[in-house]
Protein backbone atom coordinates (compact mmCIF):
# COMPACT_ATOMS: atom_id res chain seq x y z
CA UNK A 1 0.00 0.00 0.00
CA UNK A 2 1.58 3.59 -1.06
CA UNK A 3 0.43 5.47 2.23
CA UNK A 4 1.94 8.31 0.82
CA UNK A 5 -0.78 9.31 -2.27
CA UNK A 6 -3.60 11.12 -1.22
CA UNK A 7 -6.65 9.55 -3.22
CA UNK A 8 -8.22 11.70 -6.38
CA UNK A 9 -11.96 11.83 -6.43
CA UNK A 10 -11.98 9.58 -9.30
CA UNK A 11 -10.19 6.91 -6.94
CA UNK A 12 -12.80 7.03 -4.45
CA UNK A 13 -16.34 4.95 -3.82
CA UNK A 14 -18.83 6.91 -2.12
CA UNK A 15 -21.44 4.54 -0.33
CA UNK A 16 -24.74 6.49 0.69
CA UNK A 17 -26.94 4.39 3.65
CA UNK A 18 -29.84 6.15 5.16
CA UNK A 19 -29.92 5.89 8.70
CA UNK A 20 -33.42 7.65 10.29
CA UNK A 21 -32.93 11.26 10.11
CA UNK A 22 -29.18 10.63 9.03
CA UNK A 23 -26.99 9.81 6.41
CA UNK A 24 -23.96 7.48 6.64
CA UNK A 25 -21.50 7.94 3.94
CA UNK A 26 -18.58 5.79 3.81
CA UNK A 27 -15.29 6.83 1.55
CA UNK A 28 -13.00 4.62 0.44
CA UNK A 29 -10.26 4.49 -1.68
CA UNK A 30 -10.36 2.21 -4.86
CA UNK A 31 -6.74 1.21 -4.90
CA UNK A 32 -5.86 0.61 -1.26
CA UNK A 33 -9.30 -0.23 0.54
CA UNK A 34 -8.49 2.61 3.06
CA UNK A 35 -11.85 3.60 4.34
CA UNK A 36 -13.87 6.62 6.47
CA UNK A 37 -17.43 7.16 7.41
CA UNK A 38 -19.11 10.32 8.53
CA UNK A 39 -22.74 10.48 9.71
CA UNK A 40 -24.68 13.92 8.41
CA UNK A 41 -28.40 15.25 8.72
CA UNK A 42 -30.44 13.78 5.61
CA UNK A 43 -30.92 17.12 4.45
CA UNK A 44 -27.10 18.03 4.03
CA UNK A 45 -26.71 18.45 0.34
CA UNK A 46 -24.93 15.97 -1.46
CA UNK A 47 -21.91 17.92 -2.91
CA UNK A 48 -21.31 19.22 0.53
CA UNK A 49 -21.29 15.07 1.69
CA UNK A 50 -19.20 14.03 -1.12
CA UNK A 51 -16.23 17.16 -0.27
CA UNK A 52 -16.53 16.45 3.41
CA UNK A 53 -16.11 12.60 3.09
CA UNK A 54 -13.22 13.27 0.43
CA UNK A 55 -11.65 15.58 2.77
CA UNK A 56 -11.76 12.68 5.04
CA UNK A 57 -10.07 10.41 3.95
CA UNK A 58 -7.75 12.59 3.00
CA UNK A 59 -6.55 13.78 6.03
CA UNK A 60 -6.73 9.89 7.11
CA UNK A 61 -4.10 9.41 4.51
CA UNK A 62 -1.83 12.29 6.14
CA UNK A 63 -2.11 10.49 9.35
CA UNK A 64 -0.85 7.45 7.85
CA UNK A 65 1.93 8.36 6.05
CA UNK A 66 3.20 10.22 9.14
CA UNK A 67 2.64 7.53 11.52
Amino acid sequence: MNKSKAPSSSDVYLEFTQMGKQMRVAAIDAKSGVEVVIITPLNTPRQQIEKLAIAKLKRRFEQLKNS
